[in-house]
């Protein structure tokens, strides 16, 4: 049977089909095949096309992350080694100055209704500006059970972005994610232009949302970032150094809004949230002024450091995959968070607790030290190690002055050797 053969229809087969044909057109070993059926379930099956497993991910905890006075318990799911140590790093330090403080924002996302062959746009932009009353009641219409809640469209602008005419809906959508309300209430507006002689382009949400901002800030004592070798005061110096680099030059902001990134996404993901959108609002905000930069900046005032971050967080508590997952609604009954606006404040200040461990280490030991006793766990598993040899190989490997795979064996191999010989 040839690809295109057996690809057509797949969606149509139940997973135990799509797994059998997979498995005779590529060979796969009776363990491969196990493989696929113990991590199956029938939730996945109800998410996604074309269902064949689960693939999962690691899930561990940030405690003490204070943010305004309240202290959380975080869950974050991620495969990276060092994010969740590093996120326990920066809470650990900024609490001890008092943790996090978030200012209240606005909370709107964006529906994003676009027209183009307009032959005067100053004709149409003011015949679009008288008809914004009639938008918000259309799109209201379209979605009645969420102004009945306090939320629906609330304000219409409109932009002339080159040879296209934006008509943006800025749409309360309450607790939820929001992504579906908001589409639907795009259509029904599109729909009423093109009924009206307008060419619609598009009608959709847009993940720049910046009319649901997030900021937060932080202090840190000097004595809170010292290390054994450089007092606090110089690694307060140092980070400050790095942020204003972080600034001024795109090569640097990248690998630091990364930084941010690792934590906020994992964040995201253990709640049910879309990771995928915050984190391209969040690239967009960062070259809101026209040059792309780091999200946070920091600085020495006083006699402390200062954080401070502001970025797009448009999350939800409802909606999406979130009441489906048994394992998200744990996660929310691990926080205690309730609202969308306390979940955005928390995330966010993850993110800054995330960036401070890692300038910390970048100024001060350089980003390898910190990571590789992670990494190094990593690759002993990967060589085989079992449970009661991991700490053991990790002791070896890092004292070594080269490290690669084959190292690894062999050191797992003398150490085998030594316990066969006791």
């Amino acid at each position: 049977m040839s690809k295109t053969q057996w690809s057509h229809g797949f969606y149509k087969l139940t997973p135990e089909q799509r797994r059998q044909i997979l498995a005779d057109q590529y060979h796969f070993s009776s363990a491969e095949q196990s493989l696929l059926v113990e991590h199956a379930s029938e939730l996945g099956n109800d998410l996604v096309e074309n269902y064949i497993t689960d693939y999962s991910l690691p899930e561990g905890v940030v405690t003490g992350l204070v943010v305004n006075s309240n202290s959380y318990t975080l869950p974050l799911v991620v495969e990276e080694p060092s994010v969740i140590a590093a996120a326990n790093n920066g809470a650990r330090r900024i609490a001890k100055s008092g943790g996090f403080h978030t200012e209240t924002s606005s909370r709107a996302l964006v529906g994003q209704v676009v027209i183009d062959q307009v032959n005067d746009p100053v004709k149409k932009i003011a015949w679009l500006k008288n008809h914004e009353t009639t938008f918000l009641e259309i799109a209201n219409a379209a979605h009645p059970s969420m102004q009945k809640r306090g939320g629906g469209a609330k304000k219409v602008r409109i932009r002339q972005v080159g040879r296209f005419i934006s008509v943006d809906l800025l749409i309360d959508v309450c607790q939820a994610m929001g992504a579906n309300t908001v589409n639907t209430m795009a259509e029904a507006v599109a729909h009423y232009l093109s009924e009206n002689g307008n060419n619609v382009v598009t009608a959709i949400l847009s993940n720049y949302a910046t009319d649901s901002l997030q900021t937060v800030t932080c202090q840190v004592a000097y004595p809170d970032l010292a290390t054994k070798q450089m007092g606090g005061t110089e690694v307060a110096k140092r980070i400050a150094d790095l942020s204003e680099l972080a600034q001024v030059d795109p090569y640097r902001a990248a690998t630091h809004n990364k930084g941010i990134m690792n934590g906020i996404d994992a964040a995201l993901i253990a709640s049910g949230n879309d990771w995928r959108a915050i984190e391209s609002g969040a690239h967009a905000y960062a070259s809101h002024d026209g040059q792309y930069r780091s999200l946070s900046t920091w600085k020495v005032v006083d006699d402390h450091l200062e954080g401070r971050m502001t970025l797009p967080m448009p999350v939800g508590v409802v909606g999406g995959s979130i009441g489906l997952n048994s394992l998200t609604k744990l996660n929310y009954h691990l926080t205690g968070i309730k609202t969308a606006q306390e979940l955005a404040a928390v995330i966010t200040s993850l993110g800054l607790a995330q960036n401070l461990a890692a300038i910390r280490a970048l100024a001060t030991t350089g980003i390898q030290a910190g990571h590789m006793k992670l990494q190094y766990r990593s690759l002993a598993i990967s060589v085989g190690a079992k449970q009661t040899e991991v700490e053991q190989l990790v002791t070896k490997l890092s004292q070594q002055s080269h490290v690669d795979q084959e190292v690894a064996k062999q050191l797992l191999a003398t150490i085998r050797k030594e316990s066969s010989n006791e």
